[in-house]
């Protein structure tokens, strides 16, 4: 007689139409951000190639791009859920759905962190850039592997349930091994790389002041000169700053649900609504679409610039501007 959790599955009863309209509107604006984000950015990274060999930092943005256009995939499945409330999609859908979710989010995860690790390896110059080009291109199979080892149990473990309505859902043969798949996966794909992600962009501010106070001290810098190296600081540590919140405010809602949803197997009087479980997904879901911004946000503002001066018919800045824009991102 135990109650399973229907995850997107949700009995509403009746006149609940404005709720899933809105629901629907939420994960189509979601998926149309992340597509479109996603793809422009890969777009500005493939171009690069065209000019110069791809370097082992875009080369793990353009992994994390991909797996973020995997992520969103399953959001027509869902909306198709929410809106029949019972699961008619089928066993392979049910089968795979979560299984997709699961895979495409730790390999976004592992990708931040191993983002964040390549940055402070070519700021800190440990690595000759080569062979952190062969490292990096080595790490996302390995990242995937990983991810896929851990994810693929969720393919036999996800099956339809018929209760009050036919759900899909997480029948795990013991609570025990339940257990340990929540708690691995919270540690190591969320706790670790968090970490990793912290410590990596806390490293690259030390190393920022560090080579400030070298150059302050070493060379007569005029009193504007130091005024922008403040505002860089300033800037730098803003974007470092934003980097790592977004890191946590956009995973840890999914991380503390999972881990409620196995608490709840002990509380009977705990009670996690599936509408709940569905706007944490789509908040999590919306991380694709801001990865793109914060990660190729160089490239982002030298296309919209360019984009810009195109349309106000001003060549001779437009090439002005993109060579400037180009040594500041440098």
């Amino acid at each position: 007689n135990r109650t399973y959790f229907p995850f997107f599955s949700d009995f509403r009863g009746r006149n609940v139409t404005a709720l899933r309209v809105g629901e629907s509107f939420a994960l189509a604006t979601v998926f149309l951000l992340a597509l479109v984000g996603n793809v422009w950015g890969i777009c500005l990274l493939v171009q690069q190639r065209h000019r110069h060999r791809l370097c082992a930092a875009n080369c793990l943005v353009l992994n994390l791009f991909c797996a973020d256009l995997l992520f969103i995939t399953p959001t027509p499945f869902i909306a198709v859920v929410r809106w029949t409330e019972s699961w008619v999609l089928g066993d392979v859908v049910c089968h795979m759905l979560f299984y997709v979710v699961s895979l495409s989010g730790t390999v976004v995860i592992l990708s931040l962190s191993a983002v964040s690790l390549e940055r402070v390896v070519s700021i800190a110059r440990l690595r000759h850039a080569a062979f952190r080009r062969r490292k990096a291109l080595a790490a996302a199979p390995l990242r995937r592997l990983c991810s896929k080892n851990n994810c693929t149990m969720l393919i036999f473990f996800f099956i339809l349930c018929k209760q009050e309505i036919q759900i899909c859902t997480l029948v795990w043969p013991s609570i025990a091994g339940e257990i340990v798949w929540d708690v691995t996966f919270a540690v190591v794909f969320f706790l670790i790389p968090g970490l990793v992600i912290v410590i990596s962009y806390s490293k690259i501010l030390q190393i920022t002041k560090a080579s400030r106070r070298s150059l302050n001290a070493g060379l007569a810098y005029s009193e504007n000169h130091q005024i922008r190296v403040s505002q860089q600081d300033y800037k730098l540590f803003r974007a470092l700053i934003v980097l790592m919140i977004s890191f946590f405010i956009m995973w840890s809602p999914i991380i503390i649900i999972i881990l409620l949803i196995l608490v709840q197997n002990y509380k009977q009087d705990l009670n996690i609504l599936p509408s709940v479980f569905f706007w944490v997904v789509l908040f999590t879901f919306a991380n694709s679409a801001v990865n793109p911004i914060l990660y190729n946000v160089a490239h982002f503002r030298r296309k919209c610039q360019e984009i810009l001066l195109c349309c106000t018919g001003s060549p001779a800045r437009h090439g002005a501007g993109t060579e400037t824009t180009a040594r500041r991102s440098n």
